[in-house]
């Protein structure tokens, strides 16, 4: 069975609860970043026996937490080795709003993931984007490139859309699929 390890930030909880519909898709093993950016013990080595690493930040301020940052800058060292390439990665990230520069958010990290050498994976679903659609549809938000959802800015993590939810667990199984066939 394929190894997927999750580290993502998360500063309210909604990443959070993201991370773990993507974890339920995948059956992955979540890292979270702690509030001073630190990982928790042992974590560096789960992403060195995962065959995917999902990169998971909020958007903030048109990019990635400033603690996922500080994990970004730490993974030099494992990029000076090179010792993630060609591990597979994926990403996602949450905002207030509908659009709120998430795009400079997935940018950042597929940035990231080609620094060290790795292989992209794409949401590979279409988005709901006609009129019958409704907020609670599969890929409401339109991403293609990684997942992306949103929760108001006065909604607690309980009351996240159920749409972007499952768009997250399916996205999650799309990063199984990859992650076992490239194994096969």
């Amino acid at each position: 069975m394929s190894k997927i390890a999750i580290v993502f930030h998360s500063g309210y909880g909604h990443t959070q609860r993201v991370a773990q519909a993507v974890a339920d898709g995948a059956s992955a093993e979540l890292i979270a970043i702690d509030a001073d950016g630190n990982l928790p013990e042992g974590g560096w080595e789960t992403l060195a026996a995962a065959d995917a690493i999902v990169f998971g930040s909020p958007t903030y301020m048109g990019g990635p937490s400033w603690q996922f940052k500080k994990f970004a800058d730490a993974s030099s060292k494992v990029w000076f080795t090179q010792g993630w390439k060609d591990k597979l990665f994926a990403g996602f990230t949450n905002s207030a709003s509908m659009t709120g520069d998430k795009g400079m958010t997935m940018a950042s990290l597929w940035t990231l993931a080609m620094q060290h050498s790795g292989l992209w994976i794409s949401q590979g679903l279409m988005p709901a984007n006609t009129k019958a659609s409704a907020r609670d549809a599969i890929n409401y938000v339109g991403s293609y490139g990684g997942l992306m959802t949103q929760s108001p800015s006065d909604a607690s993590p309980a009351e996240m859309s159920k749409g972007d939810l499952e768009t997250a667990r399916v996205f999650g199984e799309r990063i199984a699929a990859v992650t076992t066939s490239r194994a096969a």
